[in-house]
């Protein structure tokens, strides 16, 4: 406060004596300029997948907003397609994004989400893999609309696969109960279509984060040939968010609340997930946390008796990076990662374990998710997560219309094929 006072007295004097005072100030920008690419004037998103062609999806998930909670009448999706600058439509339809009475079922004490194998429940991400089909990862879990994340049921956590040419879904893959526990929070999810990967059948590998808030953090993988699935890393601290985390956004202290329980720092476990270019690294970040990590897929995919031991011997942590929610690779190695408190993208650099900024501007707050498109642009979410009323001071202060953005990728950069 003396400070404070000391530096306007200073200005008043200056200003009295007819002199000009400069200070130095933050510029607030860097890097390339961000185009707009999307504006959601509609349901709250956190998803984002572009495809070759250009169309491009986003997920609204009712695990994070009980407003896109399905409850049998009130038209909301979880996954839609986005039809021109400021329209969304169901995708892949209406029906499948409309489980019959609704997401959650009321008839079990407590409350439990809906079960259904052929409907979305609660969408939290959308990926476009290397042949340009749509995966749909659903977790299962939606908001009641007192804020009370119901458990999964069978059936609900899943991933689905989607033919963009025709529309139609070629696959769905159910995860049992042993790997997406009922508190658990499929996040994200990344692919790995190589033929002849280690401890698969051939059809290519899903990488998923679980980001429970209730401490079942892991690594999930998903055999996409036989639908076997199974679990890395659970508890361990490469995957768990920090005790007492808090980050800061727009000045605005980032602690959390869920069903008006008493406020606590974020607890949100593994949630940004990127696969490096070659396939042969996977990275990793709890979102409750400023700490990236990666560990060799070789031994993710390992299922034998000694194969967590040496999952978790394996794990290398890269350092801090910033806040980030999504994480983003390039087909030139780079690792794209938020840094939600600087109002930027950072890169991450494999090769010399460097974290510079990429982009950084002031209609940035919560980069929520991105991804890299064949036209050489990263995409990415804005979605003012951190002003939701899951965090302080417990209202919803979030303005629509919510953003999707896109920056030219630096040296070519585009998808990884």
């Amino acid at each position: 406060m003396v400070y404070r006072t000391s530096a306007i007295a200073i200005f008043l004097i200056g200003s009295i004596r007819g002199q000009s005072i400069n200070f130095v100030s933050d510029p607030g920008v860097h890097g390339p300029t961000l185009e707009t690419a999307h504006a959601y004037y509609g349901q709250w998103p956190t998803g984002i997948a572009v495809s070759s062609t250009g169309r491009m999806f986003s997920n609204y998930p009712g695990g994070l907003d009980p407003a896109n909670t399905y409850d049998g009448s009130n038209g909301v999706f979880t996954v839609g397609e986005l039809t021109s600058l400021t329209t969304e439509t169901a995708y892949p339809s209406v029906e499948m994004n409309h489980p019959p009475g609704g997401a959650i079922n009321y008839s079990t004490t407590p409350p439990t989400a809906v079960n259904y194998q052929n409907y979305l429940i609660g969408v939290q991400s959308v990926v476009i893999d290397p042949l340009d089909r749509l995966w749909i990862l659903d977790t299962g879990r939606v908001l009641t609309q007192d804020g009370v994340l119901v458990p999964a049921t069978y059936g609900g956590p899943k991933l689905i696969g989607i033919n963009l040419t025709t529309n139609a879904i070629f696959k769905t893959i159910i995860i049992p109960q042993t790997v997406a526990y009922e508190d658990s929070y499929l996040n994200d999810v990344r692919f790995d279509l190589r033929s002849a990967l280690s401890d698969s059948t051939g059809e290519g590998i899903a990488y998923i984060t679980d980001s429970s808030a209730s401490g079942h953090n892991a690594i999930i993988l998903v055999d996409l040939g036989s639908g076997k699935s199974w679990r890395h890393l659970g508890l361990t601290k490469a995957v768990r968010g920090e005790s007492q985390f808090l980050p800061f956004i727009w000045g605005q202290p980032g602690y959390y609340t869920e069903a008006g329980m008493p406020y606590t720092g974020f607890p949100i476990g593994s949630d940004g997930i990127a696969l490096s270019a070659d396939g042969e690294t996977l990275y990793w970040c709890p979102l409750a946390s400023r700490y990236m990590y990666s560990a060799p897929t070789t031994k993710l995919r390992a299922q034998g008796p000694a194969s967590e031991l040496l999952a978790q011997q394996s794990v290398v942590n890269h350092g801090q990076k910033g806040v980030s929610d999504g994480l983003e690779t390039d087909n030139n190695g780079m690792i794209y990662v938020g840094n939600n408190e600087g109002n930027a993208i950072n890169v991450f650099n494999p090769s010399n374990g460097t974290t510079l900024t990429f982009v950084r501007d002031p209609r940035i707050n919560w980069v929520d998710t991105m991804s890299v498109a064949t036209d050489g642009y990263l995409y990415f979410t804005v979605n003012q997560l951190n002003f939701a009323s899951a965090t302080y001071p417990g209202t919803d202060r979030r303005v629509r219309p919510f953003a999707l953005f896109r920056v030219q990728l630096p040296n070519g950069g585009s998808k990884v094929r």
